[in-house]
């Protein structure tokens, strides 16, 4: 399928940074959000990160402006998704959330546009299972921060099409991103063993086994990962995480139970970056 519109449904930090993915790959690009104010810190979001390409070198002025002139903003469901090619969903995890987006992309969506849901652990299956051509429907999962990661898990679903699969993972290598695929299964690849790694993370910290920073500092320089869990999830949000955990635990059983420290500072509002204070304070 030959896709010229992308339509990215939830402006967060997850939706802006796959809208800017998309509008930098010269796609005709909507974001769409319930919140205005959303909308207008996500356009801020995406300016920043289209000025700072330019700052390192890699694209022109003329580039950066070209990309910010394909992507608009609107809080019509139904204008976002009218004529379009490709729909990612990148709500928050809620199911119900999820579906209701799903709803309106059947109503308001052409039938040949490719659906793909950005959700990092929930049942893509029982999303495609809402609507009347499952078929084209697949999981097309980023990681955070959009324009540095690499990444794109494609998961099929149980009854994703090649033809869907063939679409996605065309527009991943067009927005300059290599691709795995992934049989459906809770958490996928990544966010499974990430949720592991974070989530005994907590309980060391819980059990006085070394402090945050410690621990932190031990898997940047001993296994050399980029970021330190306590790090990864200040960035994520500790309320994203621990419903991740939540389901997995529901799924896979006991070995993905939440820390109760994690589920006390969720509790306590500590929900990371994105209100100035989680397992750190910013």
């Amino acid at each position: 399928m030959d896709v010229q519109q992308i339509t990215v449904l939830g402006a967060g930090t997850m939706g802006h940074g796959i809208a800017h993915a998309a509008a930098a790959a010269g796609y005709v690009t909507r974001l769409y959000d319930v919140s205005q104010e959303q909308l207008a810190r996500a356009q801020a979001e995406i300016a920043k990160v289209f000025t700072k390409t330019v700052e390192i070198g890699k694209a022109t002025v003329a580039d950066a402006d070209a990309g910010i002139a394909r992507l608009t903003t609107t809080t019509d469901v139904n204008a976002a998704l009218d004529g379009t090619d490709f729909v990612i969903e990148a709500a928050p995890e809620r199911i119900d959330l999820k579906l209701r987006l799903f709803a309106d992309v059947e109503r308001a969506a052409p039938g040949r546009a490719v659906i793909a849901t950005n959700t990092s652990a929930l049942s893509i299956t029982e999303m495609a299972g809402s609507i009347r051509q499952p078929a084209r429907v697949a999981g097309m999962h980023f990681f955070n921060p959009v324009h540095k990661m690499k990444l794109v898990e494609i998961v099929c679903a149980l009854e994703s099409s090649p033809a869907t699969l063939e679409t996605i993972e065309g527009v991943a290598k067009r927005m300059g991103k290599e691709t795995v695929l992934v049989r459906e299964a809770p958490g996928f690849i990544t966010t499974r063993v990430n949720a592991s790694i974070g989530n005994e993370a907590f309980f060391m910290l819980m059990e006085g086994v070394a402090t945050a920073r410690d621990i932190d500092k031990a898997l940047k320089l001993g296994l050399n990962h980029p970021m330190g869990p306590f790090e990864l999830v200040d960035l994520v949000g500790l309320d994203t995480r621990l419903s991740i955990l939540e389901y997995l635990h529901r799924s896979l059983g006991e070995k993905y139970r939440p820390c109760p420290l994690l589920t006390q500072y969720v509790r306590a509002g500590r929900l990371g970056r994105k209100v100035g204070r989680g397992v750190y304070e910013y």
